[in-house]
């Protein structure tokens, strides 16, 4: 090849043409899929920028930047390139996508409409520089409804509810799906499972058209509707359901275990074994939450930022007792996961304990705590959110988490809930296509 065609590509026209940047297997998939991002047709050895770009339903954009150098054959790989720096550095295959981040402080990356995909714009930029020319790009369509999954609203009786059934006959294990104090109704973790096997009901509590935003009092009976209407839907097999919380949600779906009749597996994430902030009513009894002392939030005065890690009263109070969820009843099953650095509430210290609890009773308990994880362990490849405001409270409240670390742990933990469930409501592994 002469000297005049191999510098060709440099020219505007034809880098764009013969750069081609590429999603594998395909650029369409679910939004918890991992992808293979691949660039084709650079020099070798070319110096190049990949960013990625995501418009959220606002229109807010969360954007991530990586550096790299193409390989000897002019391609560019990133399950096995490594990054020389930018959002991340080293060979991370989805750091693009983990990695994205908002301009605008302490703004988290929440999918409302499970309808409509997600849109990455992946682009690569010649050079290492910040106003490099572009040389290809594509998009890569991150769904959250798998093919054929039905998503139906569920306003019968008091339940507040979405319910999602995955195609075919069944039966599929049943889930609830519980998110935290914030509120409101939350689909996109209960239409992902859903996509993966799941007859899933993202369930709401508070703060939801006429749920109130702070119930005084939280009525098991409410959730106990959800258990019964879940078990009637016929592609649900019929040997008991699971229950999945994140925060208080976490608290919530171990008390559905304990109190209530079918339920067989529950998960909690980042949770407690005490009841926590709202009182909850059953049949004749009343678990009343966890002491806590507002008083004792620390608020940044720079960022306005606050801090609820101390609120909680010592949980080793024997005053405090009374709050404990007697999980020891339940004739469930429990996963515990929890972030080492959870900026939030001092969750796997709670964790810990409800486990020793469990265990002192001789159960036996699954249990995972993940370095460098905050919070908010959402679904695999959601960026890591450390802050961000609170609809309830209207402030800005404090998650924590390392970037690369929740990552990995949000991977993780995706994997082991999917397989946690899969085992305790269908007796049998995970299917491969949940891999």
């Amino acid at each position: 090849m002469s000297h005049e065609k191999s510098q060709a590509p440099f020219s505007q026209g034809r880098a764009q043409m013969a750069v081609q940047v590429k999603v594998l297997p395909s650029p369409r998939c679910l939004f918890d899929d991992p992808i293979q991002i691949c660039v084709t047709g650079l020099l070798p050895q070319q110096a190049v920028t990949l960013r990625a770009c995501l418009a959220d339903e606002s229109g807010e954009l969360f954007q991530a930047h990586a550096r790299y150098r193409a390989g000897s054959s002019g391609e560019l790989d990133l399950t096995c390139s490594p990054a020389l720096g930018g959002s991340y550095s080293g060979v991370e295959p989805m750091g693009l996508l983990w990695s994205l981040q908002s301009e605008t402080p302490y703004k988290r990356l929440a999918k409302r409409n499970v309808l409509t995909p997600f849109c990455v714009d992946l682009e690569v930029y010649d050079g290492h520089g910040h106003t490099s020319r572009l040389l290809g790009k594509c998009t890569n369509e991150r769904r959250f409804l798998g093919e054929g999954v039905k998503r139906i609203s569920v306003r019968e009786g008091r339940l507040r509810a979405t319910l999602f059934i995955p195609p075919g006959s069944g039966p599929f294990p049943g889930l609830i799906d519980l998110y935290g104090s914030g509120g409101g109704l939350v689909e996109y973790r209960a239409s992902l499972l859903a996509s993966r096997g799941f007859v899933t009901l993202a369930l709401a509590y508070m703060a939801f058209e006429d749920l109130p935003a702070m119930p005084e009092i939280l009525e098991l009976g409410y959730f106990e509707e959800a258990v019964n209407f879940l078990r009637k839907q016929q592609q649900v097999k019929d040997t008991g359901i699971g229950v999945l919380g994140l925060s208080k949600g976490a608290d919530l779906a171990l008390s559905m275990a304990t109190f209530l009749p079918g339920i067989k597996a529950s998960v909690s994430i980042s949770g407690s074994g005490f009841n926590s902030f709202i009182p909850l009513r059953g049949d004749g009894f009343t678990v009343r939450p966890h002491p806590y002392d507002l008083g004792r939030m620390k608020c940044n005065e720079e960022s306005g930022v606050a801090d609820f890690t101390d609120v909680l009263d010592d949980h080793r109070d024997p005053a405090t007792w009374d709050c404990r969820i007697p999980m020891e009843r339940s004739l469930a099953k429990f996963l515990f996961l929890s972030g080492l650095d959870d900026r939030n509430w001092k969750s796997d210290l709670y964790c810990q304990d409800a486990v020793q609890h469990l265990q002192q009773y001789g159960q036996k308990v699954e249990f995972y705590s993940y370095s460098g994880a905050g919070h908010l362990l959402e679904p695999p490849y959601f960026p890591l959110c450390q802050a961000s405001l609170h609809r309830v409270l209207g402030v800005f409240v404090q998650w924590g988490g390392q970037w690369r670390e929740h990552a990995r742990a949000q991977e993780d933990a995706w994997h082991r809930i999917q397989a946690f469930f899969w085992q305790h409501l269908m007796d049998s592994d995970l299917p491969k296509s949940n891999l």
